[in-house]
């Protein structure tokens, strides 16, 4: 795991996520995502974590306003709609977007 990600665990989580789990899956950096009531699960052994990165990431150059219709992937996170970009996740922050 890279030192840009927090190490969240995701305790009483009982759904195994893989190929065919029946979640959205999102590539992300070295590993892959899984879309799960409104949380960003990521497999890491023998437990799954939240994903979640460790600094603020700004995206810069991005130009595009994201919103509903407007062709990206709205994956609900937390308390926020994250869209998937270029392989990217991009959350509305402020005046930018950040890559989470």
């Amino acid at each position: 795991m890279s030192a840009a990600t927090l190490h969240r665990t995701h305790e009483d989580h009982p759904h195994a996520h893989g190929e065919g789990c029946g979640h959205v899956a999102i590539p992300h950096g070295d590993h892959v995502d899984y879309v799960h009531d409104a949380h960003i699960h990521r497999v890491h052994g023998d437990h799954v974590d939240e994903c979640a990165s460790a600094e603020h990431a700004v995206h810069e150059g991005h130009e595009h306003r994201h919103e509903a219709g407007c062709g990206h992937v709205a994956v609900p996170h937390e308390d926020h709609v994250d869209y998937i970009h270029d392989g990217h996740r991009h959350a509305s922050h402020g005046d930018h977007w950040d890559d989470h």
